[in-house]
């Protein structure tokens, strides 16, 4: 199917100069460019939820408290010096 749509020339311009350092057509370019937010847009409909063990088996560590930010970023940039 072929759609016609006119863009000002400065984002045509762009969208060439990107597609050729990606080493792709402009037409794979502006299709990705379509492609990607409607895949995500997608996904989030898609209401896939995942669970938190918080307690128990497969839970968090002994002193994490998932209710404090300030913590957890500690806890965070310990792991990182390490």
């Amino acid at each position: 199917m072929k759609v016609a749509i006119y863009p000002t020339k400065d984002p045509i311009q762009d969208a060439e100069k990107a597609a050729v350092e990606q080493n792709t057509t402009l037409s794979a370019f502006v299709g990705d460019a379509i492609r990607l937010p409607l895949d995500r847009r997608r996904r989030a409909r898609s209401g896939r939820k995942f669970k938190i063990t918080s307690d128990g088996e497969g839970g968090v560590l002994p002193g994490v408290d998932l209710s404090n930010t300030s913590a957890l970023l500690d806890i965070m940039d310990d792991i990182k010096n390490d």
